[in-house]
């Protein structure tokens, strides 16, 4: 390793709610998504897709006489704009003549919390959350669900009662690189967003994680994004409405219509924008979870953790900045097993013993895998030193005294985290 030049460059990195800014090397690499305006008019897109859809009949064709139509929308940890989207749809709707009354907004939360009566009103704007029915789904309500099928894995699904009984279902969701499906939107939107628990610890289980194929901007051959497809197929008639996005959160396309379609448009569409090449690998990458709202809590962070291990060397560093303002916890089991292996080798131990299955062991068998490869580092105003050490990883409360302690010949910074998926040319 050499020692760091004299020349220094500032870099703004997506953290929480109002960014963090570094000084890191002159030299070193910056990799960001490439920059894709937004849309001229977001409402005036929506529609138009709507009414042009993807290998599908027009929204007010499939609409036209339906009793019970259920809206799915993304949770508060994804970074979908359901306050610009929904209402678009809902007028689109009510205008095929379909009532008020006879709409459902449904949470997909998979195995997330539920969102509170603010957080709700947050995320689909307060006139939506008053004038419309809005429930969540709920993976533990076994009345809330139905039997759907058994996929190609002999893997039973069930899905949400109210979605497996509508007489239209519109998913609804963006589409952005995914750490283990490939991409975000289309299918996952029901499984594991509508699934019940025992369906999702299928879909996400020690084997189909491992696979080579589960990774970034990869579906066809995925097993975990090809057994989300024959769920999405279970549900008749399924209608998609994804959008894409910049880094200001704006709207760059729209993709309506076949759930397996329309999606693959938009996934063609983000790869030209998020994926990027580099030649070798680097000595230390900083990365992020993109601010809020991913970076809520480490759990969702790992994905941060994953865009920097295809560029990191063996051996090398991994060092992550996010605020995390939920705390350790944030989400299911996660703590509680990585304090029970105590170690990134006993977690990959634990998981592959014969019948073991618990919510949320994809998250730290991907994060054992990256801690294997790669130390990693964790910035966050939100938890403790002791907390990120109970989560198996090393804290730092200043980046550059710890890359001034790694000294790493080639530096990246990803300060868009996951938004960006650099990989290896070889």
């Amino acid at each position: 390793m050499i020692a760091f030049p004299v020349l220094k460059k500032r870099v703004d990195l997506a953290y929480g709610r109002n960014g963090l800014t570094v000084e890191v090397p002159d030299c070193a690499q910056v990799v960001l998504p490439r920059p894709v305006a937004g849309v001229a008019g977001e409402a005036a897109a929506i529609d138009a897709a709507l009414s042009a859809p993807i290998e599908s009949p027009p929204l007010a064709e499939l609409a036209a006489g339906k009793r019970q139509v259920v809206v799915t929308h993304s949770d508060i940890t994804r970074a979908t704009p359901n306050d610009r989207i929904l209402p678009v749809l809902l007028r689109a709707l009510e205008a095929a003549g379909v009532a008020r009354g006879d709409i459902t907004l449904l949470n997909a939360l998979g195995t997330h919390r539920r969102q509170t009566a603010a957080e709700l009103r947050q995320m689909l704007g307060a006139d939506v959350v008053e004038r419309y029915r809005c429930e969540q789904h709920d993976a533990w309500d076994d009345a809330a669900l139905v039997a759907a099928g058994t996929t190609s894995r002999g893997n039973a699904v069930r899905l949400n009662r109210a979605v497996m009984e509508a007489d239209l279902v519109i998913f609804t969701g963006f589409i952005e690189p995914h750490f283990f499906a490939g991409f975000s939107g289309g299918p996952k939107g029901a499984l594991p967003a509508l699934a019940g628990s025992e369906s999702v610890l299928t879909n996400h289980g020690y084997a189909m994680i491992g696979d080579p194929r589960a990774t970034w901007g990869i579906t066809g051959g995925n097993p975990i994004w090809e057994e989300m497809r024959e769920a999405a197929a279970l549900i008749e008639p399924l209608f998609l409405l994804n959008v894409t996005l910049n880094a200001a959160g704006r709207i760059t396309g729209v993709f309506a219509g076949d759930v397996v379609a329309a999606h693959r448009r938009g996934c063609g569409f983000v790869r030209k924008s998020a994926m990027a090449a580099v030649d070798k690998p680097f000595d230390a990458v900083v990365t992020t979870n993109s601010g809020y709202p991913l970076d809520q809590n480490l759990y969702q962070t790992v994905k941060g953790m994953q865009a920097a291990r295809g560029i990191v060397r063996a051996g090398g560093a991994i060092v992550l900045a996010a605020e995390c303002v939920d705390g350790l916890p944030g989400h299911g089991r996660y703590a509680e097993l990585l304090a029970r292996a105590g170690s990134p080798d006993a977690v990959l131990e634990m998981l592959r013993q014969p019948g073991f299955s618990a919510q949320d062991q994809w998250q730290v068998q991907i994060q054992a895998q990256i801690q294997r490869h790669a130390d990693v580092y964790v910035y966050s105003d939100g938890l403790s030193d002791q907390e990120i050490r109970a989560a198996l990883l090393t804290p730092t409360r200043d980046i550059e005294a710890t890359l001034e302690e790694l000294r790493p010949e080639r530096l990246c910074v990803l300060p868009q985290g996951p938004l960006t998926i650099a990989y290896l040319t070889s």
